[in-house]
């Protein structure tokens, strides 16, 4: 059993992780938002402003019978606006709130500068106490007239109106809060649904060895797609796992039980040939004889079930070469001379000399041989046995195995590659096969990447169709 070592569950982790992730990311963008307004809204107010300065310039100094500055700013001013006049080299020429003469030089003043170096001829300072004013703050805006060699200045007190002017809309940040408040609730309903399933699946890793008390239920989306297929999978495995422990316990009875035979067989013709000692000599020789044929199987299904077993845990260390189809069932044809005479079978290896592949001799000799000697053992005798290559595509050779022998019942098909099967135990026993053969050859021909199906021959007997693969 699972123990939570930590208090809070994974759902809330991850809504406070992405919570705070989302407030910090939502402060800062309402932070920037905020900033962006005061600028654009200083913008606003500043051209208001040049617009004015611009105004002053064309009435008072480009006007040859332009009026004093004072009379200009009483008549035209804005409300509680500010104007001064400063020449290029910062002297105050005119301020309507103060003396000229008083005032320090206005060269260094940020909006001036500002507005004699920049190529818009203009500057302005959004909040600057003023010392001519007792440090009152004010926004100031300046515009440069180099033809006249002055530099006008406007400038605003932050009042009340100007304050609320220069402010941020308050709609967007109960906007964003109320947008925020409703995501966070979305999110908060989507985490604790995922937290429930998550649980969901905890609970089915906490009783994978036993059946939950209630049947999980997942939602109908991806998530829940993901989870039902978790489950299903490890109830694939594990019926997979028991099969195979089901299946390894039976081959494990049925090798015991091959074994048994040749073992029972020797055991009682030397207990003979040991318990009788004036037996007679032509008797003696054909226990002998019967004691060594029955020793040859017992190698042989020994042989077969250590092949089989590299197969199943071992087959990558099988090392491939280049083998010549062709003379690799000339190699056949020859070591098994004897058994096709004694039978007068015929032996056609239809494949021509190009057919080469990259695999491993031994397990391909071992197919190709095992075929062979299936059909020499149950075909019959008199009968003629085909291999040719019928297909070849960029990556693999197609072969068929045919013979036109006595064949199987067609129910026996599906099986003929299961290990130690037998369309007749008896008599596979009395003609000394191992039962094995087939399956080696399934297990050789999936090693080259291939495919193997056994059918009725058109005519008569048995015919294997496989694939083999041009490089292993």
């Amino acid at each position: 059993m699972m123990k939570n070592k930590i208090g809070i569950s994974f759902s809330g982790r991850l809504f406070l992780s992405v919570t705070t992730l989302f407030l910090a990311f939502v402060i800062c963008f309402v932070a920037f938002q905020f900033h962006r307004e005061r600028i654009y809204k200083a913008s606003l107010l500043n051209e208001r402003l040049q617009s004015y300065n611009r105004e002053v310039a064309e009435k008072v100094l480009r006007n040859p019978e332009h009026p004093p500055f004072s009379e200009y700013v009483s008549d035209y001013s804005i409300p509680h606006l500010r104007l001064t006049v400063i020449d290029s080299l910062g002297k105050v020429l005119y301020d309507s709130a103060a003396d000229p003469d008083s005032m320090p030089n206005h060269l260094g003043r940020k909006e001036v500068t500002e507005a004699m170096t920049s190529e818009s001829l203009s500057g302005y300072d959004i909040m600057r106490s003023s010392m001519t004013l007792g440090g009152q703050r004010l926004f100031y805006s300046a515009t440069y007239f180099p033809d006249d060699g002055v530099v006008i200045r406007s400038a605003l007190p932050y009042d009340v109106s100007l304050t609320r002017m220069l402010s941020a809309d308050h709609t967007f940040l109960w906007l964003a809060g109320i947008l925020s408040v409703l995501l966070l609730f979305i999110y908060f309903r989507f985490t604790r649904r995922l937290g429930k399933y998550i649980r969901q699946l905890r609970t089915f890793a906490e009783y994978s060895g036993a059946k939950p008390e209630h049947a999980l239920v997942f939602p109908k989306d991806e998530l829940g797609d993901v989870s039902r297929e978790l489950v299903e999978l490890y109830g694939r495995l594990k019926e997979s796992e028991d099969d195979k422990t089901r299946l390894k316990r039976q081959l494990t009875e049925n090798i015991a039980h091959e074994l048994k035979t040749p073992v029972s067989s020797i055991q009682g013709y030397l207990e003979t040939i040991v318990n009788e000692p004036e037996l007679d000599s032509e008797t003696k020789n054909r226990f002998i004889k019967r004691v060594y044929a029955q020793s040859q199987r017992l190698a042989s299904l020994l042989e077969d079930i250590s092949i089989l077993n590299k197969l199943d845990d071992a087959p990558h260390t099988y090392e491939s070469t280049e083998v010549n189809i062709a003379a690799l069932l000339q190699l056949i044809q020859a070591d098994t001379a004897p058994q096709l005479s004694s039978k007068n079978i015929t032996y056609r290896a239809l494949v021509d000399n190009d057919v080469i592949v990259r695999g491993n001799r031994s397990l391909l000799y071992s197919a190709f041989r095992n075929l062979t000697d299936n059909s020499i053992a149950y075909a019959g005798e008199g009968v003629t046995i085909t291999i040719r290559m019928t297909e070849e595509t960029e990556d693999a050779y197609a072969f068929s195995f045919s013979d036109n022998g006595v064949g199987v019942p067609s129910e026996h098909l599906p099986r003929l590659f299961e290990r130690f099967y037998r369309v007749d135990k008896g008599r596979s026993r009395k003609l000394g096969g191992t039962g094995l053969g087939l399956a080696i050859v399934k297990n050789a021909v999936f090693l080259h990447h291939g495919t193997i199906s056994a059918s009725i021959a058109q005519t008569g007997g048995l015919e294997f169709d496989f694939t083999i693969a041009k490089n292993l």
